[in-house]
């Protein structure tokens, strides 16, 4: 066992996209595949258990599309996945992976028995379609409809149906495995629920667009080995090329602070031994 820094490298991104039906959420993850591959549609599949919809954008670009038919078995899914990555694909959009759940649903109220005890037969089955999405060294955008959710609430010693908004067709919690996830509404506007990027969190609402995948895929390219930052650090020769990389790993400055004040001294020494008259480095933005 080792201690070692923390560090973010090079991401592929696990995007969901949730709304109900009409809310754009095909669309909008054609767009975002967009950006994400730089406007190369060829590398951009996706999996249609939408009877069809994925068509329906073909005016958009030249993508794949992957049919898939009933029974919406996790292991098809699977399947599906593979046949994309082996294809080359760089980015994989699931339309919908609300059919998965409403499968495993049906299936788990058709096994006999104990309903409780069932879910153990349930989990591993959708852990292994999760850690499929999760582990697949592509882009994936998943969609998932919503529906109205309710909530009991005693009134008047009786308990009354209330809604409290929409929720996902899918595992509770499953939200939480991907690193963003937007709400789009009827209109199409777009909010985060839950962003690991930092990007959207927080922010007003918006309309997705390919520059949105854009902004992913340069996030996704920002993460970088520690190790490697700091060489290159050490081969900067002026305080220009320093500042530069000071700007560019700014998400690392705490992790890197020394490493930039010591090189900076560095330089500093150099540049007063060639140029005597010259004996401080002034304007520096970085410490």
């Amino acid at each position: 066992m080792q201690l070692r820094h923390s560090e973010r490298k090079k991401a592929k991104i696990k995007l969901a996209l949730q709304g109900s039906a009409g809310s754009g959420k095909t669309y909008s993850s054609l767009l975002l595949a967009q950006g994400l591959t730089n406007g190369d549609f060829s590398k951009v599949a996706i999996i249609d258990s939408e009877n069809g919809s994925a068509d329906l954008y073909s005016h958009l670009g030249q993508y794949n599309v992957l049919t898939l038919a009933p029974p919406f078995t996790p292991e098809n899914y699977i399947k599906a996945i593979d046949v994309c990555v082996n294809a080359g694909m760089e980015v994989i959009i699931l339309d919908s992976i609300s059919h998965c759940w409403d499968y495993l649903l049906d299936y788990h109220s058709n096994l006999a028995g104990n309903s409780f005890t069932n879910w153990g037969k349930i989990t591993p089955m959708h852990k292994a379609f999760t850690d499929k999405m999760m582990q697949a060294d592509v882009h994936i955008i998943a969609t998932m409809r919503t529906k109205q959710d309710y909530v009991l609430n005693q009134k008047d010693g009786k308990y009354i149906p209330e809604k409290v908004g929409l929720k996902a067709v899918q595992r509770d919690g499953l939200d939480y495995e991907f690193t963003v996830v937007f709400d789009v509404d009827i209109k199409h506007f777009a909010v985060s629920s839950k962003d690991r990027t930092g990007m959207f969190m927080g922010k007003p609402e918006f309309i997705i667009n390919t520059f949105t995948g854009k902004k992913i895929l340069e996030w996704c390219n920002s993460g970088t080995n520690l190790q490697e930052a700091r060489e290159k650090i050490k081969s900067t020769k002026t305080v220009e090329e320093l500042r530069k990389l000071y700007n560019q790993y700014n998400s690392w400055q705490k992790e890197l602070e020394y490493d930039f004040k010591l090189q900076k001294e560095t330089i500093s020494v150099k540049e007063t031994l060639l140029n005597p008259i010259k004996s401080s480095i002034n304007g520096s933005t970085y410490p």
